[in-house]
């Protein structure tokens, strides 16, 4: 049966999931929006929607890998799983108010870690589930980094003869194409975190004896993240679409093609990625197939240092949550 206590951790977890539409929905609409395609407005509708329709075209490996692979769920409570998703909201709202585009996914998943550690010590951390999380916060810009450079390359190749004013009008309506791609990506990764969250505590709680996400979790939890995504993330929109290297539109559909595919591929793989990551990589990529100095490393350099603070710093945050609140926890 589900306590009042807990319906409010699933309210807070479903309000970290609209904050990560809110937070990331530049990461979606960043390219269309600075290569004119879309409105802001329009893009943000075109993002929501196809966040949404993820929740019909893919699995829930993801949700699996952050909910019970993580952590050891016998060893913690709903009050580590609220403490962590406070630690990431905090996070998350701290790095949108300086526009920096940070990974959501890594601060839920740092606070996690960290409250489940100040709860019952090292010992609660499943090792091996972190190994392709860690790995692949490399990985996942890189691939985006190459698959972006690799596809405005062989753009370049293919219509180098062709006027520019022909491939520009070509690849505006290809780019709503790549652009819908990389929103099913972004909600496909996303949202199956929260999910993996939100059954994780119907567990720890008694109310599931299995990690099974229930369907009405996912639907809520593609819905949060699709609202989120409608009311935008503007300061960071204007970080990636502006400040990291100008966009045309045939950057555009080859940066969001690139994030689309690394995206897509680890959510099949059950393989927890950084949309903002992902998407960050492939604009630079992109950028790198004009001169390296259309980059604006300096920048890009920020945007590193935020994503290697962030699981350390939102797990340090929730820890010392969890050691504040909990003499008013009952155990």
């Amino acid at each position: 049966m589900l306590t009042p206590f807990v319906l409010l951790i699933i309210l807070i977890a479903l309000v970290f999931d609209f904050l990560n539409g809110f937070h990331d929905a530049a990461n979606s609409i960043a390219t269309i929006v600075s290569t004119r395609v879309l409105t802001p407005r329009k893009a943000v509708v075109w993002a929501a929607f196809f966040n949404f329709a993820a929740a019909f075209l893919f699995g829930e490996s993801v949700a699996a890998t952050v909910g019970k692979g993580l952590v050891k769920l016998e060893l913690i409570n709903e009050y580590v799983i609220l403490c962590g998703l406070l630690g990431a909201i905090f996070w998350d709202i701290i790095t949108w108010y300086f526009g920096l585009p940070t990974s959501s996914s890594h601060a839920l998943m740092g606070g996690y870690a960290g409250a489940a550690i100040a709860k019952a010590g090292f010992g609660s951390i499943l090792y091996g589930g972190w190994t392709n999380t860690l790995i692949f916060m490399v990985v996942a810009p890189i691939m985006g980094m190459v698959i972006g450079f690799t596809i405005k390359v062989t753009l370049m190749w293919m219509f180098h003869h062709r006027p520019s004013s022909k491939i520009n009008h070509a690849f505006r309506r290809l780019q709503l194409l790549s652009a819908a791609a990389l929103s099913l990506g972004h909600g496909a990764n996303d949202s199956q975190k929260t999910m993996g969250v939100i059954t994780g505590l119907l567990v720890t709680a008694g109310v599931l004896k299995t990690f099974v996400v229930p369907f009405e979790v996912l639907i809520l939890c593609y819905v949060s993240i699709a609202l989120g995504t409608l009311f935008g993330g503007w300061r960071i929109v204007k970080t990636m679409g502006q400040k990291v290297t100008k966009l045309k539109t045939s950057d555009g559909f080859a940066a969001e093609g690139a994030g689309a595919v690394t995206l897509l591929m680890t959510a099949i793989s059950g393989i927890a990625v950084s949309t903002t990551h992902t998407i960050t990589g492939a604009i630079m990529g992109v950028g790198a197939t004009k001169r390296l100095s259309a980059v604006r490393w300096g920048i890009a350099g920020r945007i590193v240092m935020a994503w290697i603070l962030t699981i350390p710093l939102s797990a340090i945050v929730s820890a010392l949550l969890y050691w504040l609140l909990s003499p008013f926890f009952s155990h």
